[in-house]
């Protein structure tokens, strides 16, 4: 019989097009080295940065995750750039919205949100802000890496925001022995 070790699924959530490298690859290889799994949309910017970090970390138990929107033009198909080359497992949708339209029903952001036991977010803009609004409402544990709320436009007052790294991993590591 083969078991299968059940670990945490840490979801990053952050800008598609700027990767913030510095504070993307300090994410990925902490959360490789505690033995968690990477959750992210799959795209470019800190999505790729975290997951290039995450693999690249070794020895590591986790695996990347990657859950992709739906192209407009072909719907089950993802868009040019997705996944990004550090996702391990692909999960595809057939959801197209995102960025400003990511907390509409047919946004693969709720999936993003759901599969995910807890939500670190990186700077990023409206669907990075539209995560961290889900998260409050699935009551999933979030908290912001950022240097100022700023960083993500909109984002909801009640999510903490932590400029020190030590605390953003004290409170992933609170919630996931919850």
């Amino acid at each position: 019989m083969v078991v299968f070790e059940s670990l945490a699924v840490i979801g990053v959530m952050g800008s598609s097009r700027f990767s913030h490298r510095e504070r993307s690859r300090r994410v990925g290889r902490w959360i490789a080295q505690s033995g968690y799994h990477l959750l992210t949309g799959g795209g470019g910017g800190v999505m790729a940065a975290v997951s290039e970090a995450f693999v690249r970390t070794s020895p590591r138990k986790g695996r990347v995750i990657g859950v992709l929107p739906s192209s407009i033009q072909h719907v089950g198909a993802p868009p040019l750039g997705y996944p990004n080359r550090w996702v391990e497992i692909t999960i595809r949708t057939h959801l197209n919205k995102r960025g400003s339209e990511g907390e509409r029903s047919d946004s693969r952001n709720h999936v993003n949100v759901l599969s995910s036991d807890v939500i670190i977010v990186l700077p990023g803009a409206e669907g990075t802000a539209s995560e961290a609004q889900l998260a409050l409402h699935y009551g999933r544990p979030c908290v912001a890496y950022l240097d100022n709320r700023r960083q993500v436009p909109d984002l909801p007052l009640s999510v903490p925001a932590e400029s020190e790294f030590e605390q953003v991993k004290q409170f992933v590591v609170g919630a996931c022995t919850k």
